[in-house]
């Protein structure tokens, strides 16, 4: 069985860690920093950007993984897992902004809807739930 949906979302996530390195890799070449943030900000900004990702990016393609397996997803699964993508990155952005950032806030809500909403799926799809 392949799982595309989620082989597309796990590409899509490996593309978007690099991109995270990238941006952390430019601010400490400019900073001269090698290890931890060296008390850059902006430094420190990314560094966080890009731990929140990880963070919450396993659970969703474990998620969208398991319920593709299922095989009761359709092409709603690679939309959500698509929207949170872009959340992940749009937090990204807006992390980079010395006050609150619409930007971090639209891809934190993305996150915590995509992670309960494919959570809750979850369940009701589960054989032999409760």
């Amino acid at each position: 069985m392949i799982l595309q949906t989620t082989l597309c979302l796990a590409a899509a996530a490996a593309v978007i860690t690099f991109w995270h390195i990238v941006r952390i890799g430019q601010v400490r070449t400019k900073a001269k920093v090698l290890h931890g943030d060296g008390g850059n900000v902006l430094l420190s900004r990314r560094m966080r950007a890009q731990l929140n990702f990880v963070e919450s990016t396993p659970f969703v393609l474990i998620l969208v993984a398991a319920i593709e397996m299922t095989a009761k997803a359709g092409a709603w699964l690679a939309i959500v897992g698509s929207i949170f993508m872009l959340g992940r990155v749009l937090h990204a952005f807006g992390m980079d902004s010395d006050r609150p950032h619409p930007l971090r806030m639209a891809g934190t809500i993305i996150t915590i809807l995509t992670l309960l909403g494919l959570a809750v799926v979850a369940v009701l799809i589960a054989p032999g739930r409760f």
